[in-house]
């Protein structure tokens, strides 16, 4: 396993997974979703290679990026980011199941895709291969058919809107479900709507330690926001040159 270094706010030589669970436990007694978002970029702001972020990562971020579904109640992505990475289900271990049933959490967390249109392959691994179904957050205009053939491809649909996406009333949706802890993957469009309706509560960002270069696209992209969101940094860790980020919403 890699050697992963807490720098701030504890100095720590090799962090564990126990160290883990404390540095990225969501706060107890929620009442209401908490989104903390992932996300990955090089040093000079991209948040691709090549249109995948699979190329800006290490094993220490793969390690939080696992970590950060391993303590989440649902796993929330867009369907553009679904598409490009190929999502399946979240994938489990018997240790997975016993830490998260010690953390009083299901045992597999179900992946949220957002998608107004409901432009998703009921053949795809998404819903073939999981263990849990998927929930798809789509609107009231999405295509009666598309809908269907998703439904009978055993989604779980979550209506948010007549026409487009309203991601306060998805939120609401999920925490309806009882998954009040909410782990978005991206993509940039979606974490741009989040940011720009001032949803994120926290943002766990990897910083890779190389030069993309120009034309590709930032983390968020999108609306503004009305008003600039202060955030605390919460958190440093350090491996191998890749620097992991936790900035959390101020109080």
């Amino acid at each position: 396993m890699e050697i992963v270094r807490s720098l701030w706010p504890e100095p720590l030589d090799d962090v564990t997974d126990d160290d883990l669970d404390r540095i990225y436990g969501y706060p107890e007694d929620l009442d209401r979703p908490f989104v903390q978002a992932n996300f990955t970029s090089s040093a000079d702001g991209a948040s691709t290679l090549e249109g995948r972020s699979e190329g800006l990562s290490g094993p220490a971020d793969k390690r939080i990026f696992f970590h950060g579904r391993l303590l989440a109640d649902v796993v929330l992505a867009g369907a553009g980011t679904v598409r490009a990475e190929n999502y399946r289900g979240a994938r489990t271990t018997p240790e997975r199941r016993e830490r998260r049933a010690r953390l009083g959490l299901a045992e597999v967390p179900p992946i949220a895709v957002v998608t107004g249109s409901a432009r998703l392959d009921p053949a795809a691994p998404l819903f073939t291969d999981t263990t849990v179904p998927p929930i798809v957050i789509t609107t009231e205009h999405a295509p009666a058919d598309r809908r269907k053939a998703l439904a009978d491809a055993g989604a779980d649909l979550l209506i948010a809107g007549a026409e487009t996406i309203d991601l306060r009333l998805a939120l609401d949706g999920l925490a309806d479900r009882g998954l009040l802890r909410v782990n978005c993957e991206g993509g940039p469009h979606l974490f741009g709507e989040l940011v720009a309706e001032d949803l994120v509560d926290q943002l766990c960002l990897t910083v890779a330690p190389l030069l993309a270069g120009g034309g590709a696209d930032r983390i968020a992209i999108g609306r503004m926001a009305s008003e600039a969101r202060d955030m605390d940094l919460a958190s440093i860790l350090v491996e191998d040159g890749f620097t992991m980020l936790r900035y959390r919403r101020r109080l």
